[in-house]
Formats: structure tokens, sequence, C-alpha cells
């Protein structure tokens, strides 16, 4: 029998997995000849979404993992964490707040049973907040014009791969990266499936404006050399100009005797330059310190306990 595994990242999702768990455990009745395998991994969570993950890990041992980080390394870390965990020929991902229809996996299953190696659920709509729908708006109207020129308009974080497309994953995903767009541009033609994705109905969304900032800057220097580029041309648009205005000057003040004034104007030139650069330095700087963030070699997150039935899991503490 195949196995189906979903991967579920948990934080702070107490109110939500009472739902979410028999919701997705359903889908045992809607694909009977697939093994299902659950795998939730809580990413540092401080209520009691660890408690109620357990109880239902009791209550259902085959079908329920859980994976237990040592802190909260966030969401793509805790979706990597489970990838690195699933052991299913076909492995999903979706969030545990059911803005996404867990009923979607049965159409997804039968796009890959056709030999489909990316099958993506794609936003035709959203239900969320006027601030959520411009920043996601904004984010995805940049990258596909300034980095992955085909991805999906709205975006997607709910999708089912083929275990060769987890191996790709695992082996090269790295750290300070975007799984979702990593997987798109592995270039598997996808298959995409619109759907609505609902307002979430409990709990408060942990996803606050600084994490949304990371993962747009991640995203960005992960996949888009169009930063630095634009300091490139920058930098050469204002020394042509600098050094025109300079030739005029000079020339003004050889032929016609004009003298060189504007102490006002040279300040103003010389703080807009300045704090440029400040930018151009804060760019630049983003690159390299992701670049020393992987070469040294920390690991993209630490598993505290792993809590399973199957004994190669074991309960030793892990890294990657």
């Amino acid at each position: 029998m195949k196995k189906f595994s979903i991967i579920i990242p948990v934080y702070y999702n107490e109110e939500n997995l009472p739902s979410t768990i028999p919701a997705l455990l359903s889908l045992r009745d809607d694909i009977p000849e697939y093994s299902l395998e659950l795998v939730f991994v809580d990413d540092g969570s401080g209520d009691k979404s660890l408690q109620i993950l357990l109880e239902h890990q009791n209550k259902y041992p085959n079908h329920i993992k859980v994976v237990k980080l040592s802190r909260n390394f966030g969401a793509i870390a805790a979706i990597q964490a489970g990838l690195e965990q699933a052991k299913g020929d076909c492995v999903g991902v979706i969030a545990a707040d059911l803005q996404d229809p867990p009923e979607l996996f049965i159409d997804m299953v039968r796009h890959w049973e056709k030999g489909n190696k990316v099958i993506l659920g794609v936003r035709k709509h959203r239900e969320d907040s006027l601030f959520t729908k411009l920043f996601s708006y904004t984010f995805y109207f940049l990258l596909r014009h300034f980095a992955i020129a085909d991805y999906p308009k709205k975006g997607f974080d709910f999708m089912l791969v083929d275990r060769q497309v987890v191996q790709a994953i695992n082996r090269a995903a790295g750290k300070n990266t975007n799984v979702m767009t990593f997987v798109f541009w592995l270039g598997y033609s996808p298959v995409l499936i619109p759907y609505t994705r609902v307002e979430r109905d409990k709990g408060v969304s942990k996803w606050t404006f600084n994490k949304r900032v990371k993962f747009f800057i991640d995203t960005f220097v992960s996949f888009s050399y169009f930063p630095v580029r634009v300091i490139s041309l920058t930098g050469l648009l204002v020394a042509i100009i600098a050094f025109g205005y300079g030739l005029f000057v000079l020339f003004g003040w050889h032929k016609y005797g004009i003298e060189v004034r504007g102490w006002t104007s040279s300040i103003l030139v010389t703080l807009f330059l300045s704090g440029f650069q400040m930018v151009m330095l804060g760019v630049i700087g983003e690159y390299l310190w992701r670049v020393l963030d992987e070469v040294r070699g920390r690991p993209i997150y630490v598993i505290d306990e792993i809590y399973s039935n199957n004994p190669e899991n074991g309960d030793d503490d892990e890294q990657n």
C-alpha cells in the first residue's frame, strides 16, 4: 500500500487543532487505498498545541507523528523538518488553521497518480484583511516581475509533491529560503488547482509584520539578483551624472569665469548620496549575511523529540 504523508506546521494553534486533526484524518475514508501519515511539527508553541497533538497521537498512533522542535524556528524551517521526517510516496503541505480545504488533497492525489510530480493549490481569491491582501499582492507582483516570471499570481503554500521532489528539497533547499518558491523553481511542470482561501475561523495568526518582511527579503535574496542589479545600474547612472555636471562646472569657470557656488546644493547632494550608499550597503549586507549563515553550517532546525509508533524514528535529538 502506498503512503500519503501530510505535513502540518504548528505554532500556537490550540484553538484550530481540535477541528484540523479530525478533518485531516477523514481523508482515510476518501482515499482508503493509501496509508495516511500526518506529520505535525510543533514549532516551539507556548500554548497547549503540543498537549493536544500528543493526545491525538496516542489515539491514532499509526497515522499521527509529532515532531517537537526545540524552539521557534519559523514556518519554513518547520516544513523542512516535516519533509525530512515524512515517509510518504507523495507528500502534502497544509497550514493548521483550515484556511485551505483538506478535501482538495483528494484531487491532488489523483493528479499525482497520473504522473504529475508537483500539484499546487493556488489562490483564486482570499478572504483575508485588506492589509494581508495588499502585502500579498505587492509581494507576488514583485516576485513575478523581478524573480520568477510565471509564478502563480496569488501565490501558494498548499501543495502535494512526489517523493523525488521531496528528496530534491531535502538536498538543496538550504537556509533562509522559501520552500514553496524553491519547489516552483525546480522546474517540474506543476498542476495548478484554484481554490478560495477562507478567512481564519479560530485563533489569531502569528504571521506578524516582521515575519512577513523577513519572508519577503529571504525570497528575493534567494531567487533574484534584481536588488544588486539596481544598485549597480543606479551607481553607474549617478557616476555619469556627477561626471557630466563636473565637466559643465569646469567649462563654465574656465570659459566664462563663472564662480563656483552652491554650498547648500553641495550639502544636499552629499547627504543624498550618503543615504543612498547606506541603502546599497544594507542590500549587499543582506546577501552577505545569508552567505555567512550558510557557511557557518548551523542547523536549520533542532528536533527535541519525535513522538511516533515507528521504531526507526526513536526519540533521540536530531539536527538538520
